[in-house]
């Protein structure tokens, strides 16, 4: 836990990204690929980052993952179209689905760092 970039946010629709926003599909300095186009809610805080890595660097405190019994919670944008996904929706997506934007399949390898 940093906490002591400087938040250059974004706006997707009514949600504020933080972080070290790059671009207004989420795209942060430490994800940029043509794929990496999600934010996530973050469960200690409710404010929405593109990355682990941002919330480290931003937020200032401890990050905490979301439970099983909350996978309801729509915790996951699209950064293409400004969609909601539940956190259940999203695990078992691999793109969007309202406007089909593809999501980066690397990224399940940090789930572990978001959810239960």
């Amino acid at each position: 836990m940093r906490g002591r970039s400087a938040d250059r946010p974004t706006r997707v629709g009514e949600i504020t990204v933080h972080g070290l926003v790059v671009d207004g599909e989420t795209r942060c300095e430490h994800y940029r690929g043509a794929l990496d186009v999600i934010a996530i809610a973050f469960a200690c805080c409710g404010d929405w980052y593109p990355c682990h890595l941002c919330h480290e660097e931003i937020a200032g405190h401890e990050a905490r993952r979301w439970g099983r019994d909350e996978r309801t919670t729509q915790a996951v944008l699209c950064g293409v179209c400004g969609s909601l996904l539940s956190i259940h929706a999203y695990l078992d997506a691999q793109g969007c689905p309202e406007c089909s934007a593809g999501f980066n399949p690397g990224c399940r390898l940090h789930h572990h760092l978001y959810f239960d």
